[in-house]
């Protein structure tokens, strides 16, 4: 498919490209085959591509002298994207307790929706996401998929100190705090698993493009790989997603 795209300079040193502004799975593929392009055919002239779920950055190493004729460049490697053969993406199983103490919001959300606690759980653990781009903090990604029975409008009032792990839904997304922050999601549950550690190499192992499914575990159960996590004795092992 043709996306009518927004070619402008951003700064004296990086071009933005924009596509239309929707979630839409196939315009990220396209997305992300434009970035892989520009990164193969621009080795020495660009310092990082970043993505969100409807654009590209493009920042390089020196000054922009000929913007134009740069963007005639990237317009040319837009060719070039489209020829990439689809790969098989990730699929990254994350444990979640959604119980009481760590699904903060759970209840409240669950009387908005007219759902039962136990539905609202099934609906969000059985979706498969795709992570669109991770942004906002280190690590927080933001995730395509969520069932339209779960949407719900962020907090009119945010919540000032919600724990690393939480996982919430705001607006039609849901998604996992990575570290202590504000926020304005709803918490229905939290995770023990790490999503950004600058001692790691990579700190974040998540890609835009990946896919993403939430299993509910026990308290006992996230106890235990809450421990393991600390004590570095859990690993988190993608599957393939053809």
């Amino acid at each position: 498919m043709d996306y009518e795209l927004k070619f402008s300079r951003y700064n004296e040193c990086s071009i933005l490209i924009e596509w239309p502004a929707v979630m839409d799975e196939n315009m990220l593929k396209d997305i992300l085959d434009y970035k892989k392009s520009i990164q193969n055919s621009s080795v020495e002239l660009v310092v990082e591509v970043i993505n969100t779920f409807n654009s590209l950055l493009i920042i390089y190493d020196l000054t922009i002298d000929n913007v134009y004729g740069e963007i005639l460049r990237l317009k040319s490697l837009k060719i070039k994207a489209e020829t990439i053969e689809e790969a098989s993406s990730k699929l990254w199983r994350i444990p979640v307790c959604y119980d009481a103490d760590f699904g903060i919001d759970l209840e409240a959300f669950s009387k908005e929706k007219q759902l039962s606690k136990n539905e609202v759980i099934e609906l969000h653990s059985s979706a498969i996401y795709t992570i669109f781009f991770i942004g906002f903090l280190p690590g927080f990604l933001y995730l395509g998929g969520l069932n339209k029975k779960l949407h719900l409008d962020r907090k009119s009032t945010p919540n000032l100190d919600i724990k690393k792990g939480s996982v919430g839904i705001g607006g039609n997304q849901t998604g996992i705090y990575p570290k202590n922050s504000p926020g304005g999601w709803h918490i229905i549950g939290k995770t023990p698993v790490d999503f950004f550690n600058a001692k790691s190499s990579p700190p974040c192992v998540f890609n835009a493009g990946d896919k993403l499914q939430f299993f509910a575990i026990s308290k006992t159960e996230f106890l235990d790989l809450e421990q393991d996590v600390k004590n570095n004795k859990f690993q988190l092992t993608p599957e393939l997603y053809a």
